[in-house]
């Protein structure tokens, strides 16, 4: 058994550091683990293009969405303390959520047309990405709104990003898009700290997540690899200037995380052993059975259509497959293309950054590369081929 995991692993190094060395990827950091520990690590390529600096494996990146089950996570905490409940007007909480108003299309001058809800918006809607809210990225109509009403993008992490309308009623359907940044809002709301505080104390020094913050430290920034941007050319180019605001009016639950890939897999191996890690049980095992299965009912994952192709690609995974979504995970209905059982957990950030956690087998793992746009043709398929080398 000894003999074949080597010959995974050096099978996988070859076609990462290939990748790296055709300019597939800038660089590369791809690590797995079962419930015991670590499985494979390995980091390829550089941080930054033209720069010395190579990829290793406490390379830090931005996260971007995979911020969102962390978010969970620390709401999870919260619904078991009682703090918290999934299935109560989340305007309770948080009362801005009362303003929220389904866009119903646009007048001559355009200007939105709005109506309020059939229902109040709760933490499993926003947690499910059924509340009805939308990203500008995959939506004209969101994007039209921030126009008409000079409502700044969400990655400016400002207040006013968050007042954009509901695309439909709360629960009619799945929709990606700000309801995670509005369920931090909610921990932010019963725990009276800051989320980067909660996330620090309840969830990142008992996981000995180190290098995962919302603001970046300076002994991060001597790690920190930048965004590369792919041009019709193929060619990467840094954005050396391209960053999450640091000094944010508020922690970005839904994308705002700077981490690394070591640290991210302290987190998937948590989910692996049922919430437990070091010896601490961070979540009940029934709050991580709860997260891990489908808490939508029929609604079902759809493709995200670009409305900015420079920032993300048309973007589904695995299309033609049911995929339901956990709190906040989606799931696979049945096996995945990659080898992955029915039941398996996955997501991903707008930098081309992706996990996997396999409660049924017992392994997950983290591919962290940072490239525009998401889906991206090289990054997305090397992801896919790391993945299903611990399942051929």
């Amino acid at each position: 058994m000894a003999k074949d995991a080597a010959a995974r692993n050096s099978a996988i190094d070859k076609m990462l550091a290939r990748a790296a060395e055709t300019g597939d990827v800038p660089g590369v950091v791809a690590m797995a683990s079962d419930r015991d520990g670590s499985i494979y690590e390995g980091a390829f390529g550089k941080r930054v293009l033209g720069q010395p600096a190579a990829m290793s494996p406490d390379t830090v990146a931005w996260i971007a969405s995979m911020t969102k089950a962390i978010t969970g996570a620390a709401a999870m905490q919260l619904v078991e303390q009682g703090k918290l409940d999934l299935d109560a007007p989340a305007a309770a909480v948080v009362s801005e959520l009362e303003q929220a108003q389904v866009l119903e299309g646009f007048d001559a001058a355009g200007q939105p047309k709005l109506r309020p809800p059939k229902r109040p918006i709760t933490l499993r809607h926003l947690l499910t990405h059924t509340a009805g809210f939308g990203y500008e990225i995959w939506n004209g109509d969101i994007a039209a709104y921030q126009t008409a009403k000079n409502v700044p993008g969400i990655i400016s992490c400002q207040n006013a990003a968050l007042q954009t309308p509901l695309l439909f009623d709360p629960g009619e359907k799945w929709y990606y898009g700000i309801n995670i940044d509005w369920a931090g809002k909610m921990v932010e709301a019963v725990s009276g700290k800051r989320l980067g505080a909660y996330m620090h104390e309840h969830l990142f020094a008992p996981l000995g997540m180190t290098s995962t913050a919302f603001k970046i430290a300076p002994t991060m920034r001597e790690r920190l690899a930048k965004i590369h941007q792919r041009g019709d050319d193929d060619v990467l180019t840094p954005l050396l200037d391209l960053e999450i605001p640091q000094d944010a009016e508020f922690d970005m639950g839904g994308g705002g995380l700077y981490s690394t890939a070591g640290d991210y897999l302290k987190f998937v191996r948590m989910i692996l052993n049922r919430g437990k890690a070091n010896g601490t049980q961070v979540l009940s095992p029934e709050t991580v059975d709860q997260m891990t299965r489908n808490n939508m009912g029929d609604a079902r994952v759809s493709l995200l259509k670009t409305v900015a192709p420079t920032l993300s690609n048309d973007a589904e995974f695995f299309p033609g497959m049911s995929k339901t979504w956990g709190l906040s995970f989606q799931i696979n209905d049945e096996a995945a293309p990659t080898g992955r059982p029915a039941g398996g957990l996955m997501w991903a950030g707008l930098a081309n950054s992706y996990y996997w956690i396999d409660p049924k087998t017992g392994i997950g793992g983290v591919y962290l590369t940072q490239v525009l746009p998401f889906a991206d043709k090289k990054a997305l398929p090397l992801y896919y081929a790391f993945e299903t080398a611990f399942y051929s």
